[in-house]
C-alpha cells in the first residue's frame, strides 16, 4: 500500500473540504425532495456506498466489528446520526453560510467538553478563542433574532439545528477519547457506518411520501457517495499523517469553499452579520490551532536538545 506523505495528505484533506463543501450548492439545485426526504436519501446513499468501500479497505472484519462493538462505539454512531441529520436539515432553513460557521464551532465545544467532563486542561489561547468565537456565533444569532419576520425565524431555527452537528461532535470525540484514556480503542469507521444507518431509518418516516424527481435522486447520490462517504474515509487517511491542529486548520476550509460555492453556484450571498461572525469564530480558531502548532514545535526542538549535565 502506497504511504501518504505529508504534503500528499495536507493536499488530500484541500481536497476532502472541497468536497464536503459541495452540500450547500447541491441542494440548492435540487427539485422537489424536501429537508427529511433530502436527509434520508443522502444517508441512504451513504450507507451503500460505505457497505461497498469499507469491506474492500478494510476486509470484512470492519462489518463484524459494529457487531461485537461496545457500548461507545454505539454512542459514536448515535452522535454521527445526529450530525448527518441535523446538517441537511439545517442546509433547508437557514443559508449555507450560516450552518457551516455554526458547524465550525466543534473543535473549540470539542475542547471545552473535554475540560469539563474528562479534566483536559485548556492552555490560555483556547479559552480566548472560545469566548472570541462565542462573540461571533452571538453577533450572528442576535442579528437574526432582531431582523424578525418569517425569513429571519427560520433562518434562527436553522442556524440553532445546525448547532446540534458541532454538538454531537464534541460528544462523540469526549467519548471516544474517554474510551481511550480507559485502555479500549474505538474505530470511527464502522461508526460513521452506524451513524448513516440510524440516520436512513430515523428519517424514513418523516421522509414519505416521496418527491424527489430522478434529478434530485441523481444529486442526492452524488451528496451520499462523494460529499460524505469518499471524504470521511479519505479524513481517516489523513489523520494518520497529518496533526491534530493541521486536521482542524484544514478542514475549516470548507467554510470557505462552501460559502464561495453557494455564492457563485446558487446565487445565495452571505448576509453581513454572517460573514461579521464567521470572521470572528474561523480566526478565532485559527489563531488557535496556529499556536497549537507553533508549541508543539516548540516542544520538540527543546527535546531534541542535549541534556546538560
Amino acid at each position: 500500500m502506497l504511504r501518504l506523505t505529508h504534503g500528499g495528505a495536507v493536499w488530500l484533506m484541500v481536497a476532502v473540504a472541497l468536497m464536503w463543501a459541495t452540500a450547500g450548492v447541491v441542494t440548492r439545485h435540487l427539485a422537489q425532495a424536501h429537508s427529511f426526504e433530502i436527509t434520508f436519501w443522502r444517508s441512504l446513499f451513504t450507507m451503500l456506498a460505505l457497505l461497498v468501500i469499507l469491506p474492500l479497505w478494510r476486509g470484512r472484519a470492519v462489518l463484524s466489528q459494529i457487531r461485537s462493538g461496545g457500548r461507545e462505539l454505539w454512542i459514536s454512531g448515535v452522535c454521527w446520526t445526529v450530525m448527518f441529520t441535523a446538517f441537511m436539515v439545517a442546509l433547508t432553513l437557514a443559508s449555507t453560510a450560516s450552518v457551516l460557521v455554526t458547524m465550525s464551532l466543534g473543535p473549540l465545544l470539542t475542547a471545552l467538553a473535554a475540560r469539563i467532563f474528562i479534566g483536559h486542561r485548556l492552555p490560555a489561547r483556547t479559552w480566548l478563542a472560545i469566548v472570541v468565537a462565542g462573540l461571533g456565533i452571538a453577533w450572528m444569532y442576535g442579528t437574526q433574532l432582531m431582523q424578525g419576520g418569517d425569513t429571519a425565524g427560520g433562518s434562527l431555527l436553522g442556524t440553532l439545528v445546525a448547532l446540534c452537528v458541532p454538538l454531537a461532535g464534541a460528544t462523540n470525540w469526549t467519548v471516544v477519547q474517554h474510551a481511550q484514556a480507559k485502555g479500549r480503542d474505538i474505530d470511527l469507521v464502522p461508526a460513521v457506518l452506524i451513524g448513516a444507518a440510524l440516520s436512513t431509518l430515523a428519517t424514513l418516516p418523516f421522509a414519505l411520501p416521496f418527491k424527489a424527481t430522478a434529478h434530485d435522486l441523481g444529486l442526492l447520490a452524488f451528496l451520499g457517495v462523494f460529499q460524505l462517504a469518499i471524504p470521511c474515509v479519505l479524513s481517516v487517511l489523513c489523520a494518520r499523517v497529518l496533526k491534530a491542529p493541521e486536521v482542524a486548520l484544514l478542514a475549516l476550509l470548507e467554510v470557505i469553499f462552501g460559502i464561495a460555492l453557494a455564492w457563485l453556484g446558487a446565487g445565495e450571498e452571505p448576509a453581513a452579520s454572517v460573514l461579521t461572525g464567521g470572521v470572528l469564530v474561523i480566526g478565532a480558531l485559527v489563531f488557535n490551532e496556529l499556536l497549537a502548532m507553533r508549541g508543539r514545535r516548540a516542544t520538540v526542538a527543546d527535546d531534541a536538545l542535549p541534556s546538560a549535565h
